[in-house]
């Protein structure tokens, strides 16, 4: 592991990141902060102290939208009952599979998973046992390995249909299942040690300040852009930690190893790219159905609030704030790879 300060000061960083995202959507604390942080520390170490923020964190979304849970529940019913196999066998796998092995699973699952949400994957998706049994058998299995599970419970959900409300209960319910189970199987294994303890005081601050800060700036933030943003970094830090772990490892040698983290840019960038064309070519069609002398019939219609939009003294941070949070993680990117800085 590097200087403290330098793995300190990046996970640091990161948290308060990943924590502003999960304010404002409502998931991404894990899949933003693990990639990072498994530069610096092995799973079994990091996992803990993940897990109890995401069980605290977890119910404070469940709280906030408990008016969708009884139109949910029963959809995501046979994901948590699939859960609890699925967390004791991840549970064993951490604690007997090499770490250096583990870190390249976690990497090599959730890569491919974060470029299928990118790419805004819809296929029709009936929730029913057989589904939902299997799904969250898997789930509780990289949930418990990894603590990530953002990206295919998001996968799924979207392709069910579910309105902003439904989606965020049924997401809370799952999430708050999952980390508490997995928090009370890490305990009874005796994953809970003083360096774990050390990275959940790190965390408490960087969280406290930004879920709040989060759930009160995405009011004023195009939501869909700035989750694409967001899933873009995901991408670049996963692929980054793909190519080093393999390094590590002996698999591929620099820099031919580096050929994984190009790849990601380069697909993931043709996906912004039709992004945003998508989302441009639709601004620019309820623009032309604003202009006065606009054809009007029932397929013209747009929603009543885009007819006179309220006047937003923020609209510029739609797009602003975007590039700021990319950039702010490229650079803990870059101080992450950076040699070692002791400060004094």
């Amino acid at each position: 592991m590097p200087p403290l300060d330098t793995a300190v000061i990046v996970l640091a960083g990161i948290a308060f990141l990943a924590a502003f995202v999960n304010g404002a959507l409502g998931y991404g604390f894990s899949s933003l902060t693990v990639p990072v942080a498994l530069v610096f520390y092995a799973n079994r170490i990091l996992n803990p102290a993940v897990v109890l923020v995401e069980v605290a964190t977890n119910f404070y979304v469940l709280f906030i939208n408990l008016n969708g849970v009884a139109a949910v529940w029963k959809r995501v019913f046979p994901i948590i009952t699939g859960l609890l196999p699925g967390i004791g066998i991840g549970a064993l796998v951490l604690t007997s599979v090499e770490p250096g092995w583990i870190k390249l699973g976690t990497y090599a699952l959730i890569l491919p998973l974060i470029l299928v949400q990118a790419a805004g994957w819809r296929r029709p998706i009936r929730q029913t046992w057989w589904v939902g049994l299997p799904f969250g058998t898997a789930l509780g299995i990289l949930y418990s390995v990894t603590t990530i599970s953002g990206p295919p419970l998001a996968i799924l959900f979207n392709n069910q249909g579910l309105v902003k409300t439904e989606f965020r209960a049924g997401l809370a319910l799952v999430r708050v299942t999952e980390s508490s189970v997995t928090a009370i199987v890490y305990y009874q294994l005796g994953l809970f040690t003083a360096e774990s303890q050390n990275i959940l005081w790190v965390f408490v601050p960087c969280v406290a300040l930004g879920v709040p800060l989060g759930a009160y700036v995405i009011r004023h933030l195009d939501a869909e852009t700035f989750r694409r943003i967001c899933m873009s970094f995901d991408a670049w830090v996963v692929g980054f930690g793909f190519s080093r772990v393999l390094i590590e490892l002996n698999l591929v040698q620099s820099p031919w190893a580096y050929v994984v983290l190009v790849l990601t840019f380069l697909i993931d960038g043709y996906l912004l790219y039709i992004f945003f064309t998508r989302r441009a070519a639709t601004r620019r069609s309820e623009r032309a159905l604003l202009t006065p002398g606009a054809p009007s019939g029932p397929d013209n219609r747009i929603a009543s609030e885009l007819t006179e939009p309220p006047y937003d003294t923020l609209a510029r941070l739609n797009c602003d704030l975007g590039y700021v949070v990319a950039i702010l993680a490229i650079a803990i990117l870059v101080f992450a790879v950076l040699p070692p800085i002791r400060l004094p």
